[in-house]
């Protein structure tokens, strides 16, 4: 199957030249010049990364990068535009992007970061659990089913993206701030106090003893961990 590249760029002379160099190297290629339509079909489609651009009409590439990280946090976004100043490339990068590249650019390099951005992805998509047990209880992150001391429940997204990210780094502590940029993804950040609440559901969720957990451990000061056994 193909790679799909989601191509938003205004100029018409430089979506359709991209367009036509990334199909000769085997990419399938959808592309639009309309802002308002990137959403509905980013929702609508499937696509391996997006080559956006920030210069955009009626709506900003940084409004639209933050709406596609709210809807999928693990595509590869890459920012490509005229703005090339540093304080440009920072706010790019804190919206969501995985990369920024400004024009006029080489075409040799942008395949390259293309094929680099493709390869992690896939390797995480490889590396990533489905579903966990953990004691007598489970939990499914695609489904979001679970099943807790209480019986069977639904996991929010925002629950099931934490729990997953926790179960993934197993054993090691994982910081607040790898948390919010993992889970939430973007500069507007909710407070740490937020974490603490999703970490006490978890515990009522799944700890035999709420107030003596053994699977999820506050490490004060820098974060969370969980671990399999009880200390």
């Amino acid at each position: 199957m193909a790679i799909r590249i989601f191509l938003v760029e205004d100029e018409k002379s430089i979506r359709d030249a991209l367009k036509l160099n990334l199909e000769i190297e085997g990419y399938e290629v959808v592309s639009t010049g309309e802002g308002k339509k990137v959403l509905k079909m980013f929702k609508e489609q499937h696509f391996d990364i997006v080559l956006l651009d920030i210069m955009l009409p009626e709506v900003s590439g940084l409004e639209l990068c933050e709406q596609i990280r709210l809807i999928d946090m693990d595509v590869p976004i890459v920012f490509l535009t005229a703005k090339d100043a540093a304080s440009d490339k920072i706010t790019g990068l804190k919206k969501g992007a995985d990369d920024y590249i400004t024009k006029p650019f080489n075409l040799e390099e942008l395949l390259l970061r293309i094929q680099i951005l493709l390869k992690r992805s896939q390797s995480q998509t490889s590396n990533s659990i489905e579903s966990f047990e953990f004691g007598e209880n489970s939990a499914n992150f695609k489904t979001y089913e679970a099943k807790g001391n209480k019986g069977d429940f639904k996991l929010t997204k925002k629950e099931a993206m934490l729990l997953k990210l926790l179960i993934e780094r197993r054993g090691e502590v994982v910081s607040r701030q790898q948390i919010l940029q993992s889970v939430w993804g973007y500069d507007v950040y909710p407070s740490t106090r937020t974490i603490d609440n999703f970490i006490l559901s978890f515990r009522k969720y799944f700890e035999e003893n709420p107030k003596v957990p053994n699977f999820f451990h506050s490490v004060r000061g820098v974060g969370y961990k969980f671990v399999m056994e009880a200390n």
